[in-house]
């Protein structure tokens, strides 16, 4: 991704200070989805490297993970995997717990939302400290994806995600960064 392109996508986010606490800057892609040309842009860049029938599925997780997820998936002609909050799903599920700042929270799928041995990448719009990113692909490895690799829009390095998923083998796309958090 060029120069140009990067900072066309950093300057269609609003950066939120001092949410959701004291200190942090929250970096809202929700501008950045409300701008045709951006989310167009974002959208092209996330896939261009997977184009040619390198995915079966798409997962996304809830809830900005769908909206990208799906956009991505069309572009991709793959299918689409929701990833959920334990509870929301209708059929059978599986479920992992993983720890938050200040707790433990689950998440899911159905049961029958990967065949062993497809071929899935994970999206969601930020990745931060990786808790949520890591579960994701923990859950989907347990159902026998073989994850191609796990893309979002904003990294947030300083606190590690990326490398956490690194180290589980897994190829991290990201399209920009943003020091601290």
């Amino acid at each position: 991704m060029n120069d140009e392109t990067q900072e066309f996508l950093k300057a269609s986010l609003r950066t939120i200070p001092d949410y959701p606490r004291p200190g942090v800057m929250f970096r809202d892609v929700t501008t950045l989805m409300g701008n045709p040309q951006a989310f167009r842009r974002a959208i092209d860049e996330l896939v261009f490297p997977y184009a040619g029938g390198k995915a079966d599925k798409i997962a996304g997780v809830e809830a900005r993970g769908f909206i990208l997820g799906g956009a991505m998936a069309h572009q991709l002609s793959a299918g689409f995997v929701p990833i959920r909050k334990k509870g929301k799903l209708p059929y059978e599920t599986v479920r992992i717990a993983y720890s938050l700042e200040y707790g433990i929270d689950e998440m899911e799928m159905h049961r029958d939302a990967i065949e062993p041995g497809e071929r899935v990448i994970l999206v969601d719009d930020l990745i931060a400290t990786g808790g949520t990113a890591v579960a994701a692909v923990n859950l989907l490895r347990q159902m026998g994806a073989e994850i191609v690799a796990a893309c979002f829009i904003v990294d947030l390095p300083d606190l590690g995600g990326r490398k956490k998923l690194e180290e589980l083998g897994v190829n991290v796309r990201t399209l920009l960064e943003f020091e601290g958090d």
